[in-house]
């Protein structure tokens, strides 16, 4: 049997540094190649793509035409693939994992920011306004927050929450943590602040449609580090400039394709709504964008493409 080659596609410098060490720990061969530049992928690869890179069919059968059956993703989220026609033409799609830390951490991140309406004061003070909010503050500690999604990233933020000394309750369909486990409209009821932490699928598109955000308690905070597509961003957008909300702080939304990880200096966005609010906190989809995750993600890439190779070879 041939050995098995890994081509990561799309890579920064960054990546490829760490991709190369590892792949050179495991003497497992490797070659990079750019976007849609197919005929650089060796036949029989397993080829690694990036999260921000959509993976349409017009992609993969251009992939299976080199004989790629064999795909991972430097990201724990499968979303940005076309999974059904992947399954059509035979081949087998993986998210890579990384720790859950770096995201948790961001998502308490946001969650400060929100709970202190940091996105407007920082907004005056680069204007010159020094003045103080008009109402003010609360502190985490005293707020009751709703966990939406108990996977790694949420166990670990539930963790993080319960060192600040908040009120946590939490929404799963399987329920795995030692946490107080609440039907999701109860918990959007109770909660000051709800946090998402859900892969998107069809089942989870919109969780957060116009009747649920609704249901939120008056004057909660929202914040979303998993996938903008788990809420209805015209719903959300209302819910805020009607006060329904207090604020929100995403690092995903919507529409972000095209417009996240590129200047678009001067440009108007797609979600130039969201970001037109002044109780809004919007970054880049920048929550797994740490050294340690790079590490963890080159590591288990090789990791699970060395897997797959034997896998293929035992049957």
């Amino acid at each position: 049997m041939q050995k098995t080659m890994l081509c990561a596609i799309d890579c920064d410098m960054e990546e490829r540094q760490a991709l190369r060490a590892e792949a050179e720990r495991a003497a497992l061969p490797l070659t990079f190649a750019g976007w849609s530049d197919w005929m650089a992928v060796p036949r029989g690869a397993c080829v690694s793509v990036r999260h921000a890179a959509y993976v349409d069919e017009t992609v993969l059968r251009a992939l299976r035409a080199r004989d790629v059956t064999r795909l991972l993703t430097r990201s724990v989220g499968v979303d940005h693939i076309d999974l059904a026609t992947a399954s059509r033409l035979g081949m087998r799609v993986h998210g890579v994992p990384y720790s859950p830390d770096c995201v948790a951490e961001y998502a308490l991140t946001l969650m400060l920011m929100a709970a202190r309406n940091l996105g407007a004061v920082l907004s005056r003070v680069h204007r010159g306004d020094y003045r103080l909010e008009p109402h003010r503050a609360r502190e985490l500690r005293d707020m009751r927050v709703g966990v939406v999604g108990t996977g790694r990233i949420g166990a670990r933020v539930i963790a993080l929450l319960r060192a600040f000394g908040c009120t946590v309750a939490a929404y799963d369909r399987v329920h795995t943590e030692d946490v107080n486990y609440l039907p999701l409209d109860e918990l959007l009821a109770q909660s000051d602040l709800v946090t998402l932490h859900l892969p998107l699928t069809a089942a989870t598109r919109h969780m957060l449609n116009r009747e649920r955000i609704a249901r939120m308690k008056p004057g909660a905070l929202l914040v979303n580090v998993s996938r903008g597509g788990l809420v209805d961003t015209s719903a959300l957008c209302e819910a805020l400039e009607t006060g329904r909300l207090s604020g929100a702080a995403l690092d995903v939304v919507e529409g972000e394709q095209g417009w996240f990880y590129r200047d678009r200096s001067g440009e108007t966005p797609t979600f130039a709504r969201l970001t037109a609010l002044s109780n809004v906190i919007l970054t880049p989809h920048t929550a797994f964008y740490t050294g340690r995750a790079l590490a963890d993600v080159a590591k288990n890439t090789v990791e699970m493409c060395l897997e797959e190779e034997g896998r293929v070879a035992n049957g």
